[in-house]
């Protein structure tokens, strides 16, 4: 089992409220809240680099713009209720490798928080949500950042139970279930037939649909195709109406996301809110 070192603010409230700037009341509406991140990716550097997540890392020679994610304990100390980690697909693996592939990371994210039983709390279900806030843990369901991890039919069947609460279709390249919204897609515009099928088995899994990254072609596609007492995601985006970007959605979108009973998650990307990629400001979040 491991130590993780963090500050509990939730002891003082008020010196968390001086240290951030911000008045007690904030910080106590923000304690007595649930605090909930869609899209956790911080897995990929354990996976490429064996980044430690029980280590409290500093924000790394590029103050955090690439690697350097968030950890454990900066999860705590920042009292995130819970979230989604997600396993991302390597999208220049051939798929003949991408089942045990994934079967190995599934296991090795299972492991990572089988290392923090104390603060920790893999979960599935609503229900298993609130029984982990219960015993004041943190509550981390598991994700999928690319489909193409499940090209192969027989994957999302070995899958145990309701392991993975969501999973994207597409990611930053195209697959063989369909395309991305990013610059560089080539090919099928949308939805292919086995993306239609492949969303009909999502469905019947009762994993939720994530449309972040898919090209709007596919987008509708999956919005026509998808189980309609099923709620769709976006976990991670951001909103035309703010900036015009290719990772962000239009209006008719995000109705459609709201007309099925489904979440977006909002992303304060600086380039998704029109700033210079390393160069956000706190005042185009506002604004």
């Amino acid at each position: 089992m491991a130590r993780l070192s963090y500050i509990d603010h939730r002891a003082d409230p008020g010196a968390w409220a001086k240290e951030l700037g911000i008045s007690r009341a904030a910080v106590d509406l923000y304690l007595a809240s649930e605090v909930i991140d869609l899209h956790i990716d911080s897995f990929i550097w354990t996976r490429v680099f064996g980044y430690d997540l029980c280590e409290r890392h500093d924000r790394g020679l590029l103050g955090a713009h690439f690697y350097s994610q968030v950890d454990f304990p900066r999860i705590l100390e920042a009292q995130v209720s819970g979230a989604t980690w997600v396993i991302t697909t390597n999208p220049c693996r051939v798929a003949s490798e991408r089942r045990a592939v994934f079967r190995e990371n599934l296991a090795r994210i299972r492991e990572e928080f089988a290392r923090v039983p104390e603060q920790f709390a893999l979960v599935e279900t609503v229900a298993q949500y609130r029984a982990a806030r219960a015993a004041g843990k943190h509550a981390a369901f598991l994700g999928i950042q690319g489909g193409n991890a499940l090209e192969m039919d027989d994957v999302l069947a070995e899958i145990p139970g309701q392991a993975i609460l969501r999973s994207t279709v597409v990611h930053l390249t195209s697959s063989a279930f369909g395309a991305t919204s990013a610059p560089l897609k080539r090919g099928v515009s949308g939805l292919t037939d086995k993306g239609r099928e492949h969303i009909a088995r999502l469905n019947e899994r009762r994993i939720f649909v994530d449309l972040a990254h898919i090209s709007r072609e596919g987008f509708w596609d999956a919005v026509r195709v998808s189980d309609k007492s099923q709620p769709l995601l976006v976990t991670h985006t951001g909103v035309t109406g703010v900036h015009d970007h290719w990772r962000n959605l239009d209006d008719d979108q995000l109705k459609a996301i709201a007309d099925s009973g489904g979440t977006i998650g909002v992303m304060y990307e600086a380039s998704f809110l029109g700033d210079p990629k390393f160069g956000g400001r706190a005042s185009s979040i506002v604004d």
